[in-house]
């Protein structure tokens, strides 16, 4: 029998014995049978959570303790790189350099917020009274539900995982449906490692059945969730029963300017990779060229080149240099969104038809596409389509370049391209995007902050605020020499 909810420390099937088939995006074939949890499984999750939390047996562990499991864990990643990159490929259809890159910065993930844990310390505060002991203390949240998403499946739960280990909670871990067998893989090696029965649970199945079980339950302390905008919006409503806090990691219409003194060659060869690495399925991915109007034909022009050659397949091609998209429902989705931008009048330069070729016909393969034409207005300028699809858009003066940077409800990354010092300072302190890259587009380090402004979502992973995402801060005031206060007059 398939068991791949794992509850108090026990991996089980669901309780309605369910399962669900998961199928490689690249040609169909069957990759894994996992349980399909629904809200039973969800509700035993929590309690064991809420039971191992509320025990005790983890949150007092030191932070020297929890930083020597987290290390463990790091351990075990790199131990097991070849195996979890097979699954992230069966998984995703991504190349297995693509998941071993993954697998590596996962590891760094837990490297980081081990280092952090031990350099984490309560602050002494200066009371002003010589018998008075004044001191903030940082104490674990509690129960947690982390909610992952299907593009870097572990990558991205990792920036969940190792924080909440860090500070001591317990958890839900709850991966996407489509991409579980990393997770499934991690937990085993956090059960490796050593951390108590209890305090991490997994439940593989739809979010559609019991997402909002893991978001309203009063049992439930905090939530993370990287994701759609829609299911954002859900999760900050359900949540809001129970004044639970929130982190949310929405994804982004990703502004990448070129200006006109650039280095062009390289700034070209970075656009094509902003937008068609992982063909587009990138929450950062730079699918919003900005030009200078002097040089737009000849970006445009290079990267049209630069994109037919691009060459597609699944994880055991090894010529391959990008792969299909995750679903047939994702495919038709970016198709819908292609039709509505040349619709609304963008020219199509490249592109534009799903890959039918003989080698490629049983996977959900769409090329990389190239719109022309495009302004602020089109709903393709506007709305991720998740796949890949560059929308091009030209600019006069840098007042303008910024403008057009910030015309969106999105605001999690952006680029600017130029030679001039001054005005990348400029671009990149005006830009409403949580992380902006100058003459670089996509690298990022477990030490700074990752986040978005405006519908992007709110709070912050990785970086030193990752961390706090997961404590509660309180303040703890002694008087070692107490009198009484005299306030009100004793009159008896």
């Amino acid at each position: 029998m398939t068991s791949s909810i794992y509850i108090d420390g026990k991996w089980r099937p669901a309780i309605d014995g369910a399962t669900r088939e998961i199928r490689s995006p690249a040609d169909g074939t069957l990759v894994a049978t996992v349980s399909d949890g629904k809200i039973a499984d969800a509700l035993a999750a929590i309690s064991s959570a809420r039971t191992s939390f509320d025990s005790g047996l983890f949150s007092s562990w030191s932070w020297k303790e929890r930083s020597v499991l987290l290390t463990k864990i790091a351990l075990l990643l790199e131990r097991d790189i070849e195996i979890i990159a097979n699954l992230e490929s069966g998984d995703t259809g991504k190349r297995i350099i693509e998941s071993k890159y993954d697998v590596a910065d996962v590891s760094a993930t837990f490297r980081h917020f081990a280092k952090l844990a031990l350099d984490h310390h309560d602050r002494v505060l200066d009371s002003g009274l010589p018998n008075v002991t004044s001191k903030v203390t940082y104490e674990p949240i509690g129960v947690c539900s982390l909610i992952g998403p299907w593009n870097y499946p572990l990558l991205q739960i990792s920036w969940k995982v190792a924080p909440a280990l860090a500070a001591g909670c317990s958890f839900i871990l709850k991966p996407s449906e489509l991409t579980p067998s990393t997770a499934i893989h991690l937990i085993k090696l956090i059960e490796e490692a050593g951390a108590p029965a209890g305090v991490a649970n997994l439940v593989t199945g739809s979010g559609a059945a019991f997402g909002d079980t893991l978001t309203t339950d009063p049992r439930v302390d905090f939530v993370s969730f990287t994701g759609g905008l829609p299911t954002g919006k859900r999760i900050i409503i359900k949540a809001a029963e129970t004044v639970k806090r929130v982190a949310l990691e929405l994804g982004g219409k990703n502004p990448n300017i070129i200006f006109a003194d650039a280095d062009l060659d390289v700034a070209i060869d970075f656009a094509v990779t902003a937008a068609f690495l992982h063909s587009g399925q990138v929450c950062s991915a730079g699918t919003r060229l900005i030009v200078e109007r002097p040089i737009h034909d000849q970006v445009v022009q290079e990267i049209v080149r630069r994109a037919k050659q691009i060459r597609l397949g699944g994880p055991a091609d090894l010529t391959a240099e990008t792969g299909p998209l995750i679903s047939e429902n994702h495919l038709k989705k970016v198709e819908e969104y292609l039709a509505k931008g040349i619709s609304e009048g963008a020219k199509l330069l490249v592109g534009g038809t799903r890959c039918t070729t003989e080698k490629l016909s049983t996977g959900w393969y769409f090329p990389p596409t190239v719109l022309d034409d495009c302004n602020t207005s089109m709903y393709c300028v506007q709305e991720e389509s998740f796949g890949p699809i560059l929308t091009v858009e030209v600019f006069d003066t840098i007042d303008e370049a910024i403008k057009l940077g910030n015309d969106t409800i999105y605001g999690l990354s952006g680029a600017v391209w130029s030679r001039d010092q001054t005005k990348c300072e400029r671009v990149s302190k005006e830009l409403r995007h949580g992380t902006v890259w100058v003459n670089d587009y996509g690298p990022y380090k477990p030490q700074a902050e990752w986040g978005g402004f405006k519908a992007s979502g709110n709070g912050r992973e990785l970086g030193e605020h990752g961390l706090q995402e997961y404590l509660e801060i309180k303040h703890i005031w002694v008087n070692n020499s107490p009198t009484r206060s005299g306030w009100f007059a004793d009159k008896n």
